[in-house]
């Protein structure tokens, strides 16, 4: 029995100011056309279940072209796989905050998708021998994770985090509601454990897998490719996995847009001229080019005046050529003289938080360490739009 693992699709999801000859937001229709070339890859694969780990959507109530792309795909895929049994789970993007407000997913039902939005449920087919526990993402205590006995092939599906097993920049830039230790998982207890929520691929436990996201739509585009690289990933994609032998398979999907970081360039001692020359000769060096791309170039060490001398003309023409184009322009580390008169390094950004916030008496339950780095991360982001609006370029903040 093969099963198919797929997450976080974040349809709706959009970002710059950049249309389509229809209107639509480009990056909208650049994951949409993702979620496509899954259902395609799927159907191809004609496996016999199908599970999405949640975060269907990128907002609760997205815009009505999500809505119909989603129900379209979907029915695409039931059609041609009608033997399948697809599952899907609420993440934490498509559940709604009250209650008594209803969840779209439940739109899919009419199609033969079993959706869990509200509660984890067991959905048993003994013709299959098979028993899927799914758990959306939710406020409150996690569920005891059993498997069902005396079936053979027992899954379960998941949207949360499972503590310690992310990085903490994925963590504090887009938390679930569930925070799940990894024995109460019990991976050996399950044929197959299916996760939801972080966006690059990982493995957990031998039978136990982050499938990622199917396009770069989190906070932190730039860091996950950091970490695809790292693990030796070619990218987004989703997993098939064989319940019988054990066998996992990864299948990469074709980017709909390029995402291209820049090597940096050390600014420190250069004149806004000599930056300048040095900005194009990187792009120019770029094999594949900036046109239509995502780009992203840092700057080390430029102070705010050269940054504001920058040729302003230049910088709109890489703007225009590419989809989005982000100069990171970092101001260099200062330097201050401690009381003795020697020279000391100025205190970090992370030293000057930790400091204040180790001062401070807070409420019971808080967490010191995390709002420490949820601080750092906030003021860093801030520094960041500063220094870019000093340059003359759209702030990071603004999407």
């Amino acid at each position: 029995m093969r099963l198919v693992h797929i997450s976080d699709l974040h349809l709706g999801f959009r970002q710059y100011h950049r249309l389509t000859q229809t209107g639509i937001n480009q990056r909208e229709a650049d994951v949409a056309n993702a979620f496509r070339n899954a259902i395609d890859r799927i159907i191809a694969l004609e496996p016999d279940v199908v599970l999405f780990a949640g975060d269907i959507f990128h907002t609760v109530r997205p815009m009505n072209p999500a809505i119909i792309h989603a129900f379209n795909q979907l029915a695409r895929l039931t059609r041609a796989v009608p033997h399948a049994i697809v599952v899907m789970v609420a993440g934490n993007h498509d559940r709604p905050r009250a209650t008594e407000t209803g969840c779209i997913l439940r739109l899919f039902t009419v199609l033969g998708v079993h959706v869990v939005d509200a509660e984890p449920r067991r959905l048993t087919f003994p013709e299959r021998d098979l028993a899927i526990l799914a758990v959306p993402d939710s406020i409150g205590d996690y569920p005891a994770l059993l498997p069902e006995a005396g079936v053979r092939h027992n899954v379960l599906v998941l949207h949360g985090e499972v503590q310690g097993m992310l990085p903490v920049a994925a963590m504090r830039a887009d938390r679930a509601a569930m925070e799940i230790p990894l024995d109460a998982i019990g991976a050996p207890r399950w044929s197959y454990v299916a996760l939801g929520h972080y966006h690059v691929h990982r493995q957990i436990a031998p039978n136990a897998y982050y499938s990622g996201s199917v396009d770069y739509t989190s906070t932190n585009p730039w860091g996950e490719l950091v970490e695809e690289r790292q693990a030796g990933l070619p990218g987004k994609g989703f997993i098939e996995y064989d319940l019988d032998r054990g066998i996992h398979t990864f299948h990469a999907l074709d980017a709909s847009r390029r995402l291209i970081d820049l090597p940096a360039v050390p600014a420190r001692g250069l004149t806004a001229p000599e930056l300048d020359a040095a900005i194009r000769e990187t792009i120019d060096r770029c094999a594949e080019g900036i046109d239509e791309k995502i780009v992203r170039l840092v700057v080390r060490d430029v102070p705010r005046h050269v940054a504001r001398e920058l040729d302003q003309k230049a910088l709109r023409e890489y703007r225009r050529r590419a989809l989005h184009f982000h100069l990171d322009a970092r101001r260099p580390e200062m330097m201050r003289l401690s009381a003795n008169g020697a020279p000391g390094r100025r205190p970090t950004l992370r030293e000057t938080v930790e400091s204040y916030i180790a001062k401070r008496s807070l409420a019971p339950g808080v967490d010191r360490d995390a709002l420490i780095q949820l601080g750092t991360y906030y003021l860093q982001e801030a520094d960041a739009a500063a220094t870019v609006a000093a340059a003359g370029a759209p702030s990071p903040l603004g999407g």
